[in-house]
């Protein structure tokens, strides 16, 4: 399985083939390590390319039992070493097998120590990493908040491979093998990696846009077992009716694709049974569906011969539907990619399980009895077996009538019973007088046991029946047995069909749940270009349309030399946020292949989505909530490309208005000052509407500035949630403030303070008691001064005048 890298003498061999190259290209010979991580249904990876230096991640990603995720990585990167864990999964050990027998390529394998993969110890190793790029005077704390703008630290698998592979590229000293001990590996780049034709998404992402969202099961048996979907994309698209559809589902989530030939091969099938004229067969499929089984699973019980009558019963009914689904399915336009490959992948070795199951299974029987039973006419020494079994009732009545002859006239009556694995014995009642087991001793029996008040004896007649009969439930047992192996092995011989129709049926399972989603919601085909346009016209947000009695449809439009930037500003409330998140859904559908909730769509070419939405936490990195919008904003700025799309919601609001102000206005300006093909899709929801009224930005065609319509009724404040050009004038805060339901004399005063820090005026502290104090004030004074004594008036008068009224006036009264 291991291949060595070899310098010298004739380039890099692999297993012991040699590809050779010239002098100078073996100088400069490249290597590409790669290190894995396979725990639980994920893959967390990363790779070191010496050609120029950079370090590659991926986020943790799920991948399926046969590492298919991974396997296509490694087809595109080829990696020379591969490091992992000593410690590793089944299906990693059975992969690597696969891959050392593979004669063409056979990279070397390297494994470490399971304690080398620590996190802890994976984060040191990054902090000590020689970052040439980085002052060499850099404190840890600073170094640790920019590496969490490079690299995802909530990929702990991911993160766990970095550290392996920065153990090995030390060891190995990759690219450095010349220079002092004392200088590093270098690392001049952070990037994040996805496969070909995948569009990076990352956590934050699917986070903001409510794509998944997971939330503990209500039921009280569930609530440390598991969880449910609440609220989200995948929650309301997933109607598949097997698990292994929503499996699926899954994973085309976790994995848009711009390959257009994919996206079609969905479409065509969506766009079939979205039509109402089809609604029949889809019921009728979708019924079907719901008997497909865990074939893997099946499989791997026979191979181990642990399989139950019940999984017979799952694997018949798993195949007869998929005969079912195949036979409809011939029916339907052979035109259509899906269609074909079930009607010609579901062989007629899927007729031949079927049939072989149903004419040799006895499920009846089988579940009664609880173990497999063979039906009749199977095997005819079976069913000789059994017609003794079944005249063996008749028989053995006239042995226990021979046989009471023989026995103490006390003993009223007798039977002869067979019991597997022991044989034949005499059953005898217990008699009052048989009370000590010296007591049950009869001349001629041999005692054996006592069960249920009666005791069982072996006789001369049984042993000589034992001889004769021998043991037959277990004969046929064994015969029953073999049968069943051999059925085992008839259908393991044809597991690849079996295999075919669960890929197939996941497939075809996904794509009708979202064409009744589609349905239901009244979704439209998006049309998918290879340009860099995007266009939607009257869309609408798939979540909150759900949660709204009323929703106000607005359109996008950015095309490759116009409108690419857009700056919606507006009041808080008016609808920014969804308006944001309303796009990036609708593209993120389009890309798994799904209908979208517009009127019409146009997708162009979209290689990832970038969003700062959400300020969040993270304890394991301790970085404040401004710091971790940055990271997002630098992820943005910094992998986007002219195809991508990218959402910026508030960004700046977390410090200092001025900075915050300058560091939108410097983002915005980076992106706008690009080449026209490196121009992102962005849109920016803002606040800060001095960006525009300031001028901050250079002026481009590229740049489009919008605004959500608001209308003021009197002192109430409408919105309209229509899009439309402009910016808007006014925050109208004093508005929104009131809605909230804030006081209204502090709204009044917070009007009041903004007012002269606007016009340059000066502020003063406002410590006058309000209306309502000073009326309560002078009503106790007043009654106070009706209680007085003016009989005595000098001296309650005084009193009165110093504590009660004016301080001052009876000073002056004193001085009087």
């Amino acid at each position: 399985m291991a291949a060595a890298l070899r310098g010298g003498g004739g380039g890099v061999v692999f297993g012991g083939s040699a590809i050779s190259v010239g002098e100078e290209e073996e100088e400069d010979s490249p290597a590409v390590l790669l290190s894995v991580l396979v725990q639980h249904g994920q893959v967390g990876l990363c790779f070191y390319d010496s050609e120029d230096s950079s370090l590659r991640y991926m986020v943790d990603t799920p991948d399926n039992q046969e590492l298919h995720l991974l396997a296509r990585v490694i087809r595109e990167i080829s990696p020379h070493v591969i490091i992992t864990s000593a410690k590793q999964e089944h299906c990693m050990t059975r992969y690597l097998q696969q891959l050392g027998s593979n004669p063409h390529y056979r990279p070397e394998v390297v494994t470490y120590p399971y304690v080398d993969f620590g996190l802890e110890v994976s984060k040191q190793r990054l902090l000590s990493a020689h970052l040439p790029l980085l002052p060499a005077c850099i404190s840890e704390r600073d170094k640790m908040s920019y590496l969490s703008s490079c690299i995802s630290f909530d990929s702990s698998l991911m993160l766990r491979a970095v550290g392996a592979l920065l153990k090995c590229l030390d060891r190995r000293r990759v690219g450095v093998e010349l220079e002092d001990s004392s200088v590093g590996v270098p690392i001049l780049q952070f990037h994040a990696y996805t496969l070909k034709g995948v569009v990076y998404i990352d956590p934050d992402t699917y986070s903001v846009l409510q794509i998944f969202k997971s939330e503990l099961h209500p039921s009280v048996y569930k609530l440390h077992s598991g969880e449910k979907e609440g609220l989200s994309l995948y929650g309301i698209l997933n109607r598949c009716r097997c698990k292994f559809g929503s499996k699926l589902l899954r994973q085309w989530f976790l994995r848009p694709t711009q390959d257009l030939k994919v996206l079609h091969r969905r479409q065509e099938v969506i766009h079939f049974f979205t039509s109402p004229r089809n609604s029949d067969i889809l019921r009728t499929l979708q019924s079907l569906l719901r008997n497909i089984r865990n074939i893997p699973t099946l499989l791997r019980r026979m191979t181990l011969s642990h399989t139950k009558v019940t999984d017979w019963q799952s694997l018949y009914k798993t195949v007869y539907s998929a005969v079912c689904i195949r036979d409809t399915v011939r029916h339907l336009p052979q035109s259509i990619q899906l269609f074909r490959d079930i009607s010609e992948g579901f062989s007629d070795d899927l007729n031949y399980i079927t049939s072989h199951i149903s004419r040799v299974v006895d499920f009846e029987a089988s579940l009664a009895e609880n173990r497999f039973t063979v039906k009749p006419n199977v095997d005819p020494a079976i069913d000789e077996k059994k017609r003794k079994m079944m005249g063996l009732s008749d028989f053995l009545t006239d042995v226990a009538r021979r046989e009471l002859e023989h026995l103490d006239a006390r003993i009223p009556s007798c039977c002869v019973v067979y019991i597997p694995l022991i044989g034949f014995l005499l059953s005898l009642p217990r008699l009052p007088s048989m009370v000590k087991e010296e007591d049950f001793e009869i001349e001629g029996l041999d005692f054996m046991f006592l069960s249920e008040n009666r005791l069982h004896y072996r006789s001369q007649r049984t042993r000589e029946l034992d001889a004769l009969l021998g043991d037959l439930h277990c004969i046929i047992r064994d015969m029953e047995t073999a049968v069943m192996t051999q059925l085992q092995n008839t259908v393991l011989e044809r597991s690849d069909s079996l295999c075919k129709v669960l890929d197939l049926t996941a497939e075809l399972d996904c794509l009708m749940a979202m064409s009744s989603a589609s349905q239901e919601n009244n979704y439209t085909s998006p049309k998918l270009a290879s340009n860099r346009k995007i266009t939607i016209i009257q869309g609408r947000h798939p979540l909150l349309e759900l949660c709204s009695p009323v929703f106000v449809a607005n359109s996008f439009h950015s095309s490759e030399s116009e409108g690419r930037v857009k700056i919606i500003t507006g009041p808080n409330s008016s609808g920014k946020s969804i308006y944001l998140k309303q796009v990036g859904l609708i593209v993120f559908m389009a890309l798994i292949g799904s209908d979208v909730p517009a009127k019409e769509a146009e997708i162009g070419l979209v290689d990832g989505i970038f969003t700062r939405m959400q300020s969040r936490e993270s304890v394991s990195v301790g970085l404040s909530t401004f710091m971790i919008d940055l990271n997002q904003m630098a992820q943005a700025l910094n992998s986007s490309t002219g195809n991508s799309l990218v959402l910026i919601d508030e960004f700046g609001k977390g410090t200092n208005t001025v900075d915050g102000l300058s560091l939108l206005a410097a983002s915005i300006s980076y992106w706008l000052r690009k080449a026209l093909g490196d121009v992102p899709h962005v849109l920016v929801a803002t606040n800060f509407h001095s960006v525009v009224q300031l001028a901050l930005l250079p002026s481009s065609a590229l740049l489009s500035l919008l605004t959500l319509e608001t209308a003021v009724d009197g002192d109430e404040l409408v919105f309209l949630y229509q899009l439309k050009e402009g910016i808007c004038q006014s925050s109208y805060a004093a508005n929104i403030a009131t809605l909230a339901g804030l006081p209204t004399s502090l709204v009044q005063r917070g009007v009041e303070v903004s007012e002269l820090y606007r016009t340059g005026r000066p502020i003063k502290r406002d410590d006058k008691a309000s209306s309502d104090e000073q009326t309560k004030r002078c009503w106790s004074v007043v009654e106070k001064f009706l209680s007085l004594e003016l009989e005595d008036k000098d001296l309650d008068l005084q009193r009165f005048l110093k504590e009660e009224l004016l301080p001052s006036a009876g000073d002056l009264l004193n001085r009087s």
